[in-house]
């Protein structure tokens, strides 16, 4: 299986390391470091999360800004690989609340005891939560985070802001007071990919959805989700108005699917820790939040003019944040002069000339608001042929909290055996994120 396993910051700093089997030398993480940092071989200078150097194999997830990285001699399943490091890494923030360098720096007997208990010389043992809290006996110390880590940080509910701590607590540390706090978390998040063609037509969509979960409930009770009544999966013949239709779908080795069929309620214990309820992927038509479209035309021997749109088809109550268009431009491209709406803010615009790449970075856009950009292309000798050719496509990022495509929601939350007088709190969030969000020119 794996011979080592380690973890770096971004400076390429050695938080973590462990070697399992000695097959390969103690110099891999600055090896892997330097391969990594200075990556020429893809357009866009990351390396692959697989490469091999001297006969050792590399494999590396990104998470948090943190390395997470195993290596082997041996030729082994890359996806095996890779799946471990990202339960490892889920692990790990299940025990630290939050993962960061000062958490690992202040827990790092903690984080060896995990590793020794889920590796055992370079082979996978377990990565649950549930399991492993019968062998680790550590307490963590509870780091607080500056900034909470990734989408849920910024779900809104109306105007009630979901609690800091949904993401940065520990499913073993207790609250100040020896008491824990009685709470769920459902998130809702849904990766979205589209391709536009030049007309501004859909050529093809397709949503990639998961259910999470993450409980910090006291005796395990059994929860009971339900979803959209009007919900079908595969070829269905239920066509009424505003139908959620899945193409295909699946579900946590711990639900129970006795009523799903009849009323498409799920019944479950959860485990100790985040986890996936459902995964589901859906392909048929659904209304895109962006509408984006590009042009660039020829204004003179040497210069050229794009014009980028940008549109939010979302209801006005609802904000997209860290939203970043990205567009190639032609390869003798020298200077970009940039040219905003009046009144933009919170705009910004760079011309990457390494790689002749076009961004434009929006912090916030309003639902039903339309942004344009244009930009002015100054070249350093003629370009021959078809300046269509030579630019694009159009690509785009974004966050939208409290928003999902597919309409998929969940009706209720049930919790059994609670007591009237201690009611656990129960939260259901969603977010949409751009997959693969493309307009072709």
């Amino acid at each position: 299986m794996i011979s080592q396993f380690f973890v770096l910051s971004q400076r390429g700093d050695n938080i973590v390391f462990r070697d399992y089997r000695g097959e390969v030398q103690k110099g891999s993480p600055e090896t892997f470091f330097r391969k990594v940092k200075f990556w020429k071989e893809d357009a866009d200078g990351d390396a692959p999360p697989v490469f091999n150097v001297d006969g050792v194999n590399y494999f590396h997830v990104k998470v948090a800004g943190l390395l997470f990285v195993a290596t082997t001699r041996i030729n082994v399943s890359p996806s095996l690989v890779l799946e471990l490091l990202q339960r490892t890494a889920r692990v790990i923030k299940d025990y630290l609340g939050v993962l960061n360098e000062d958490s690992f720096r202040k827990n790092f007997v903690l984080v060896y005891e995990l590793l020794d208990e889920v590796i055992d010389f370079g082979y996978a043992q377990t990565t649950s939560t549930e399991v492993l809290k019968s062998y680790v006996f550590n307490e963590p110390i509870v780091i607080e985070s500056a900034l909470p880590l990734g989408p849920a940080s910024i779900f809104m509910q109306g105007t009630k802001r979901m609690p800091g701590t949904a993401i940065t607590k520990s499913v073993v540390a207790n609250e100040p007071g020896g008491r824990k706090r009685e709470e769920i978390f459902v998130d809702v998040i849904e990766k979205i990919s589209v391709t536009f063609n030049s007309s501004g037509f859909i050529l093809t969509s397709e949503i990639d959805g998961t259910i999470q979960m993450k409980s910090y409930l006291t005796g395990n009770p059994e929860i009971r989700l339900a979803l959209n009544e009007d919900l079908s999966i595969g070829t269905s013949d239920y066509r009424g108005s505003g139908a959620v239709i899945l193409d295909d779908c699946n579900f946590h080795e711990s639900v129970h699917l006795d009523s799903f069929d009849i009323d498409r309620t799920l019944s479950l214990v959860p485990p100790d820790g985040e986890f996936p309820v459902m995964n589901y992927r859906i392909t048929q038509a659904f209304k895109p939040p962006f509408r984006i479209n590009a042009l660039i035309e020829e204004t003179g021997p040497l210069k050229a003019e794009v014009t980028i749109k940008v549109r939010a088809e979302f209801n006005s109550s609802i904000n997209a944040n860290t939203v970043l268009v990205q567009m190639p431009l032609p390869t003798f491209t020298a200077r970009v002069n940039f040219e905003l709406e009046p009144g933009a803010v919170g705009h910004t615009t760079d011309f990457k000339e390494a790689n002749k790449r076009l961004e434009w970075g929006l912090k916030k856009v309003v639902g039903g608001s339309e942004h344009t950009l244009r930009a002015k292309l100054t070249f350093s000798q003629e370009l021959h042929g078809n300046i269509m050719k030579e630019a694009g496509p159009l690509s785009m990022t974004f966050t939208i909290p409290m928003y999902n495509s597919s309409r998929l929601q969940v009706k209720y939350l049930q919790i059994a055996k609670k007591s009237k007088a201690h009611n656990p709190y129960r939260w259901v969030r969603y977010v949409t994120q751009a997959n693969s969000y493309v307009a072709r020119l």
